[in-house]
């Protein structure tokens, strides 16, 4: 095999391969996700809705509007009804730990945007909500895959280095967020 016989898109798979096999051991696997190809892909599903999402929101360096408002809604509170911008950090933290995890099934998203209403009704019945949420602001998810534990979401969402990540094994979900990096749970 010559040079020039070598793609863009075969040497991007290999660094995309070689990412993906180091993740456990970088300091910072999402900044290095963001090099490694042109699109980014989310697929969710919720439980509650019965909605699906399968959607590009990311190609050549930009984020595509359309795209964003699909996400908006699918991920807005469901109790009310509510739609806001969802900040889309958030989305790339959950793409990203998704191609580290390597499954082709979607996220089963238990829950995306909160209403300050919705918030403090979950507050009221669980000490693990909390009082100034990012769900509040469109910037965190709580998510589920039937393939993988929480341990391993866990591991892929910390590897990124991107936001808050929390375990919450007894409720088989992990919460991703984009605010300042912080990890948390049993």
């Amino acid at each position: 095999m010559t040079f020039e016989s070598i793609s863009r898109r075969g040497i991007l798979g290999v660094f995309a391969a070689t990412t993906v096999a180091a993740a456990p051991v970088m300091a910072n696997a999402f900044g290095l996700l963001r090099g490694a190809g042109d699109i980014r892909r989310i697929r969710m599903y919720s439980g509650r809705t019965g909605e699906s999402l399968d959607t590009v929101y990311w190609v050549d360096g930009k984020y595509i509007r359309d795209a964003l408002n699909e996400i908006n809604i699918f991920m807005r509170d469901w109790r009310t009804g509510q739609v806001i911008g969802i900040d889309p950090r958030t989305v790339d933290i959950a793409a990203a730990s998704h191609r580290l995890l390597q499954t082709n099934e979607p996220y089963m998203m238990l829950s995306g945007y909160r209403s300050p209403k919705t918030n403090a009704m979950l507050r009221s019945r669980s000490s693990g909500v909390a009082r100034n949420s990012l769900h509040m602001v469109g910037k965190a998810a709580d998510l589920r895959l039937k393939s993988r534990s929480v341990s391993q979401m866990y591991k892929a969402a910390s590897a990124c280095q991107a936001g808050g990540v929390g375990k919450y094994s007894r409720s088989n979900f992990v919460h991703m967020d984009c605010g300042p990096i912080r990890h948390w749970g049993a």
